[in-house]
């Protein structure tokens, strides 16, 4: 594998870089006689948000902007700002209601398009728990004239009740939940003609009923819609074009198999000017997320060539823009690339050398105007709050829209560092945040907090502003703890081998590159090594359990959030992609499984769940307190009655209250 390169600056506001080992970038510590963060202002405030700013683009040559509490509109031709109005109702509208699909005109009246038989059937919605890139379940056709949407029947799966205590006697709210190795949802993609009012189903029957219907696309022209299928082991995926008039069948584009998983995120991005030449990304050809150039023939041929992730940004038929982790799997830099002789065919067509267009170090978030002309520049890193810039194509600046101040300053936040150690197997450079406590003394010694995740689709460190810093991390610096975070291998922008390496057994490498940040901590002069604490939530939570009870005699208390216990109880589509089936990998569940590691606790250990929590259902956390009974193991454990997975509101300044008081009592 390429090295890839790491480009941060050596000097943050003027301080030199710190003595510690593996550090790469630090921000300086504010004014220590500043003010500490209440708990209010460490969950609720939106004050200390490094920008009060939002933008986007209502057209080619109009930006919106949501700006100190209202919104107005950005002309970029003449440089004035005007009230803006209020984005403008679409003629039609498709929406779901009562499981059934309407069509919603400008004056207010509905049709119904697609009616539900039951309970168990529902049009329109997000299929497959918003797995594989899905996010909606209604797809309109480039000119309106035709809807695509998900046809979902549940009707096998089981349901799980959740407890509502809200009502006089209390009362049971059943959800649809297919667990690992159970029976799934079954999906169909309609699509509706709105000018005959006919309905046809798309004929995707590739791996029978028990397959996954992604990332659908129309072509340009409305001709063809594009269905990427995947069957129910995700181990093969195929591109299929279908008949947006019949839904019959057209054939493969291409295919994609994996002995591990093929994971589809994107839909397919179109050629300006083209119906039938198309941008696909995809890890699987040549281990990064890469932007394949295709055409219908089934032809396919490589557009970036760089071991690094990459995402689509945009194109106007000349060239494709991109943001790349090529600089720095913690930075974020758009590109173009140039394609020329398209018209020859994608086999004939010429690329150019790919440009950076960002230069300045740090997390860029672009947003491409509809013609190609202009893009918006929202960035920040570890010492920069927050800049807005409207550019040209080729990366010049035309107008500053914000440099925002920094919003600590007037409180006593302290010194973030941003480094790197070794994945256990010596192949990575993991990237990491250290948070130093209030009026840091290396003579002394701390207590440790290390706040962690570890999941795929996460990445925790990241060159933006303090370093993706969660507040509650600086609240708990404030009152004398350092706090770790790190990124280990299973998280994202690193390549398939960095991602799939937790495959059929989710926890193992991503403790053993966990507990290489705890030991590079423990070498540190000024680390207690009998107060070392760690917290996280969700997958975090399953982490934090596992690190507890895996490494008993190095972390001394433990808080772990709506936990992850055995996978066999999570869901199918995220279950069965990292641990395969549990008739395939028995073994796998069984080693991953916290249960069994129940009497294996020593520290303090406290458990928060919310009790109607949809994602990680109630079963996981109350299994592990069984098990604790069990085998007479003391253990704490704190339910939020009416929350869901995340607790949110006032509860969860509770909960961080209780969060931080364990830690206070026990560390």
């Amino acid at each position: 594998m390429k090295k890839i390169s790491l480009i941060l600056s050596t000097l943050c506001l003027g301080l030199a870089l710190s003595a510690q080992p593996g550090i790469i970038s630090t921000r300086p510590a504010n004014s220590q006689d500043g003010k500490t963060l209440t708990m209010e202002e460490t969950i609720l405030s939106r004050e200390l948000s490094p920008a009060n700013i939002w933008a986007s683009w209502e057209d080619s040559e109009n930006i919106l902007m949501h700006k100190d509490g209202k919104w107005q509109k950005y002309d970029i031709n003449t440089g004035n700002y005007a009230d803006f109005a209020g984005i403008r109702r679409p003629s039609i509208e498709a929406l779901t209601k009562d499981r059934s699909l309407y069509l919603v005109y400008a004056d207010g009246t509905e049709k119904l398009i697609a009616q539900s038989e039951n309970k168990n059937i529902t049009y329109g919605e997000f299929v497959s728990r918003n797995e594989f890139g899905i996010s909606n379940g209604i797809f309109w056709s480039p000119d309106s004239t035709k809807v695509a949407f998900y046809r979902k029947d549940e009707s096998a799966v089981t349901s799980f009740p959740l407890l509502d205590i809200t009502t006089r006697t209390g009362s049971l709210k059943e959800i649809k939940y297919p667990m690992a190795g159970m029976d799934s949802e079954n999906v169909q993609l309609g699509i509706y003609d709105v000018a005959s009012g006919k309905t046809i189903y798309v004929q995707a029957d590739d791996f029978g009923h028990d397959r996954y219907l992604t990332n659908i696309s129309w072509a340009p022209d409305e001709r063809v819609v594009y269905i990427l299928v995947l069957d129910r082991s995700q181990k093969h995926l195929r591109l299929n074009a279908y008949c947006s008039d019949t839904g019959e069948y057209i054939k493969t584009i291409l295919t994609e198999d994996s002995d591990k998983y093929v994971e589809p995120v994107d839909p397919l991005h179109f050629v300006a000017g083209y119906n039938d030449i198309f941008i696909y990304r995809t890890a699987n050809r040549d281990g990064f997320r890469n932007l394949y150039l295709c055409d219908n023939a089934g032809n396919i041929r490589r557009l970036t060539s760089i071991d690094a992730d990459v995402k689509y940004v945009g194109n106007d038929g000349r060239f494709v823009y991109y943001t790349s982790a090529e600089v720095s799997p913690i930075e974020n830099h758009l590109f173009r690339i140039e394609i020329k002789n398209l018209k020859k065919g994608i086999l004939k067509a010429r690329t150019g050398q790919p440009e950076r267009l960002t230069l300045e170090e740090g997390w860029h978030d672009i947003a491409l105007s509809p013609d190609g002309r202009y893009f918006l520049d929202s960035y920040t890193s570890l010492c920069t709050p927050r800049v807005v810039n409207i550019c040209k194509s080729d990366g010049k600046v035309i107008k500053n829209l914000l440099t925002a101040e920094d919003p600590t300053l007037d409180y006593a936040y302290t010194e973030i560092s941003l480094g790197t150690v070794k994945s256990a197997d010596g192949l990575y450079d993991n990237y990491y945040r250290i948070i130093k406590p209030k009026d840091f003394d290396p003579t002394k010694k701390y207590p440790v907090i290390v706040y962690v995740y570890g999941g795929p689709h996460s990445q925790m460190v990241q060159n933006t502003f303090m370093g993706q810093l969660r507040r509650w991390e600086m609240y708990m610096a404030q009152r004398g703890y350092l706090v770790y975070v790190q990124d280990n291998r299973g998280t994202e922008n690193r390549g398939l081998a960095f991602e799939q390496a937790i495959h059929g057994q989710c926890g193992q490498a991503e403790m053993a590159d966990q507990m290489e940040g705890v030991k590079m901590l423990m070498e540190l002069p000024y680390i207690d090594k009998d107060r070392i604490g760690v917290h996280g939530w969700s997958y975090g939570g399953f982490m934090t359990i596992s690190l507890i009870t895996n490494y008993p005699d190095v972390f001394k208390v433990g808080v772990a959030g709506g936990p992850v216990i055995d996978w066999k109880w999570y869901e199918v589509m995220y279950g069965e992609r990292y641990m395969d089936h549990p008739d395939v990998n028995p073994d796998g569940y069984a080693r991953t499984s916290l249960i069994n590691k129940a009497k294996d606790l020593k520290g303090k250990l406290l458990i928060c769940q919310g009790a109607i929590d949809p994602v990680v259902v109630w079963e996981h956390s109350l299994s592990f307190i069984r098990e604790c009974i069990k085998n007479n193991v003391q253990v704490d454990y704190f339910p939020y009655p009416c929350a869901e997975h995340n607790v949110m509101g006032k509860d969860r300044v509770h909960l961080h209250d209780k969060i931080s008081m364990y830690f206070e009592d026990y560390l």
